[in-house]
């Protein structure tokens, strides 16, 4: 088992570069399922979640192909339509992802509720998007263990969200490209990574308007092109990396090869508390602050305070002067890492499983620790990087899960951080 051993309290500086969207690059691996010529797919972070979607579409008898570092060629290889590997599949969430054009182009499919983090794990049922394909003409079976989807034809439908969900808005959003009809979509989510999809939908031959609005329309094609999609830089990445510049407060960091205007309610929220920082086209620099100030979140859907992002605030927080609400809105659990930055000194008290409050500044050491999801994980070698002493992270395969060569990275900041197999 792999861990990061990180002695903390060094002066972080210098410049770092963000890579692919996670949450932009899953997305892409399905596609090759509705299209029998290649994708070349450029500005791919390589993290543990990628190798599992890249294992999924070879299980389904097709082919991935690595170019170089962060680049490879998927293609449409056998029409084989298997079932969804359960051990793929309770791995990361995803993997729904392959649902939709596994069902349209060979009308059956069968799979076991999909897994990832913990986080949420009781309130992320998938019922959105069984509902979504019933809609558009599937029978839906669930079975003890797993759920069975079969349509002889799908059809475009009028499918309304009850709740924002991004991954059912891409998932609804890919199948309807490669059904009869026209499908409208509606109470869509509206993050960046949406519409970097339907652009690249578009240019291989998809009719798809809307995308980033409330309302996508979708007009069923026949067939759709290769082409070469590159990734959007990952905003929770830069957000992060941001946030960890501003709590340790020491030399400047550079943040590059990113997207600043996907983060402008992380500016809002640093303009009020004092973070001293400058942005460009695809830039951002933390300078060294007077003073950090707390502040309340509330977690929201894009463009609102990204849900990915509170675990990092939450650990900028404990450095703040004053009091913070922090409050997630979007998933159950995400909250409970908490505990572990009390453990290492952090002042928190938690009112509810939706909310904390944070008084700062305080102190932070060093402990031995468990990454619980991606997430938190990120947040506890954030938490650790300041805190005084060695502090010892197991179950990292959850951080590598979206973070690419992390502990590589942050040592080019000056940080002292190694990864080791027990």
């Amino acid at each position: 088992m792999e861990k990061l051993i990180i002695n903390g309290g060094k002066d972080l500086e210098g410049k770092i570069q963000v890579k692919g969207a996670k949450n932009a690059a899953l997305k892409i691996f399905p596609l090759a399922l509705l299209t029998k010529e290649p994708i070349l797919v450029t500005n791919l972070p390589e993290i543990e979640d990628c190798r599992r979607a890249e294992e999924m579409l070879i299980a389904l008898g097709h082919r991935v192909k690595k170019i170089k570092h962060g680049t490879v060629e998927i293609q449409f290889k056998n029409r084989t339509c298997i079932n969804l590997p359960a051990d793929l599949v309770n791995k990361f969430r995803a993997s729904i992802l392959f649902v939709g054009p596994l069902l349209a182009s060979c009308q059956e499919v069968y799979f076991p509720h999909p897994g990832g983090c913990v986080i949420g794990a009781g309130t992320r049922p998938i019922d959105m998007f069984l509902d979504g394909f019933s809609k558009m003409g599937a029978r839906v079976e669930i079975l003890e263990n797993n759920y069975r989807l079969t349509a002889k034809k799908l059809k475009g439908a009028d499918i309304f969200f009850p709740k924002i969900t991004v991954t059912g808005t891409e998932s609804l959003m890919t199948t309807a490209c490669f059904v009869d009809g026209v499908t409208v979509l509606k109470n869509c989510a509206m993050e960046p990574e949406i519409p970097a999809l339907a652009d690249f939908l578009n240019s291989i031959g998809a009719q798809i308007q809307g995308a980033g609005t409330p309302i996508i329309k979708i007009k069923g094609v026949k067939e759709l092109k290769g082409g070469e999609y590159k990734i959007i830089p990952d905003r929770i990445e830069a957000g992060t990396f941001a946030m960890l510049a501003a709590a340790s407060n020491n030399g400047e960091v550079l943040i590059e090869n990113c997207e600043p205007l996907h983060l402008e309610v992380l500016w809002a929220a640093f303009d009020k508390i004092g973070v001293n920082y400058r942005l460009s086209k695809n830039s951002i620099s933390i300078l060294p602050s007077k003073k950090i100030l707390s502040y309340d979140i509330t977690t929201h859907e894009y463009p609102g305070f990204a849900t990915d992002l509170q675990s990092a605030f939450t650990v900028l927080m404990t450095q703040a002067h004053g009091s913070s609400l922090i409050h997630e809105t979007i998933y159950d659990r995400r909250l409970l890492f908490c505990d572990s930055l009390t453990q290492m000194g952090a002042n928190i008290i938690m009112a509810d499983p939706h909310r904390v409050v944070v008084n700062g500044p305080t102190k932070m050491h060093s402990r031995k620790l468990v990454s619980p999801d991606l997430r938190a994980g990120m947040a506890l070698v954030m938490a650790a990087l300041i805190a005084q002493g060695q502090t010892e992270i197991d179950n990292i395969y959850q951080i590598e899960r979206g973070y690419e060569n992390l502990a590589e990275r942050l040592k080019g900041l000056g940080a002292d951080i190694k990864r080791i197999k027990e």
